[in-house]
């Protein structure tokens, strides 16, 4: 087995995948990633609380972190202290709050950003887009450079997001990522 030094992480969204949702993550996982980061920003909390259920099943299975996205609310009536935010979401958590999370993941998209998430306390954060991608499809892509000015801008751990696949995931390691993130990549297996 090869040892992988960075983390391999899919952001989930059900509503790219072409056949049923937690079997597709079944097959991410085997594939091999290290987190999977609940994004299902389309469903209500109870629905959303009902497919943490059996994702955490999966993912406690095979030793992979699962993080949620956005469901505040419901992240700490499961007891679940992993979360990721959108940085406006972020911004309106509460000192309070902020004490409850292990891991408090951020999106962000300036490299200012990402120095203010550190100093507000982001466990880790993405950087995003790198790549030309259908989720931002007319959005200029961020680029290698700015991955790297935020990787030396900030001490936490910063995971490349947008665009990655294959054949230029290498490039976003090399600019100092300390992992990379992808969505229909995964959502696609």
């Amino acid at each position: 087995m090869i040892m992988c030094m960075y983390k391999r992480i899919c952001i989930t969204n059900s509503t790219l995948v072409h056949d049923d949702f937690i079997s597709t993550l079944k097959r991410v996982i085997e594939y091999g990633v290290d987190i999977i980061i609940l994004r299902e920003k389309h469903l209500d909390e109870l629905t959303y609380e009902n497919i943490f259920n059996e994702v955490n099943q999966l993912c406690q299975a095979k030793n992979v972190l699962l993080v949620l996205h956005s469901f505040v609310n419901v992240a700490k009536k499961i007891n679940h202290p992993h979360i990721h935010l959108t940085m406006k979401d972020f911004l309106l958590l509460s000192d309070e709050d902020k004490k409850y999370f292990a891991t408090i993941g951020v999106s962000t998209h300036t490299v200012l950003e990402a120095i203010q998430c550190e100093k507000l306390g982001a466990t880790y954060i993405t950087a995003s887009h790198i790549f030309e991608t259908d989720c931002k499809k007319g959005l200029e892509p961020r680029g290698l450079k700015y991955l790297r000015q935020v990787k030396q801008s900030v001490s936490i751990p910063v995971y490349a997001l947008g665009g990655i696949n294959d054949d230029n995931e290498k490039l976003c390691l090399d600019a100092g990522a300390d992992g990379i993130c992808k969505m229909s990549y995964y959502m696609e297996l």
